[in-house]
């Protein structure tokens, strides 16, 4: 692998958690704390690559719809996550994020998750983001009402992102989704304009380094553009 062509900003759509547990015959749970074990391989992974930013879609605003014990058990899990990689995290120099509207989350996971980003603040190695509560067209909403109350009249797109949840994260480079499903799911809409897109049959559980790493060639071997004719790429300019 081309360590010369690492993306900077990888994110993730995990998905196939439930799938994964039913081939088994066991309860959606069992999938959700398979990829719990699968989100902590991947995140020393991409780490240890050179990721400088990893954005995982854990948890959208559409989830609080699933059944209450369903919800209830990914919101045990999250806390136990804190929990388990909350050293791990700090030794790493990683930097913890959230994307969303953490505030709405329980008090017991959401005064764990703010601990560990107040912790980790002066981190300088990998970003690692998380979207909690998240939702793509929530983010511009509540962004476009940031700068109505901001007072600001006139805007572009620099302004823009710096009032989206996490101003400090770029763009995507590649976004990856698991389970075979071919879509993008309301997932950091802004920040996906140009983003390279692989998809996987991979269910999330079974998503490992190896999956990892195919991704991560796939994307040394494509010719980003980003909108620009031949000519254009040449000149280094629109």
């Amino acid at each position: 692998m081309e360590q010369r062509n690492i993306p900077a900003h990888v994110a993730i759509i995990m998905d196939g958690n439930g799938r994964w547990a039913k081939k088994r015959g066991l309860p959606r749970i069992f999938g959700h704390r398979a990829g719990v074990q699968a989100v902590e391989k991947i995140v020393s992974h991409a780490s240890n690559l050179g990721v400088k930013y990893l954005s995982l879609f854990a948890f959208s605003t559409e989830n609080w719809l699933r059944p209450e014990d369903e919800v209830s058990g990914l919101m045990t899990l999250l806390s136990e996550f804190v929990d388990k990689k909350f050293s791990d995290i700090i030794e790493k120099n990683i930097k913890f994020i959230v994307s969303g509207r953490l505030m709405e989350l329980p008090d017991e996971p959401r005064s764990k998750v703010l601990k560990l980003i107040e912790t980790s603040k002066n981190n300088t190695g990998m970003v690692l983001n998380l979207a909690l509560n998240y939702g793509g067209r929530k983010e511009i909403v509540d962004a476009i009402n940031k700068i109505l109350d901001s007072g600001i009249k006139e805007i572009d797109e620099k302004i823009f992102s710096d009032f989206l949840y996490s101003p400090e994260v770029p763009d995507i480079d590649l976004l990856i989704r698991t389970s075979g499903e071919m879509r993008i799911s309301n997932f950091m809409l802004w920040r996906l304009a140009y983003a390279e897109l692989y998809f996987t049959k991979t269910l999330w559980p079974d998503f490992d380094e190896k999956e990892f790493d195919k991704a991560i060639l796939d994307y040394q071997k494509r010719d980003r553009r980003f909108g620009m004719t031949d000519e254009q790429i040449k000149r280094g300019k629109i």
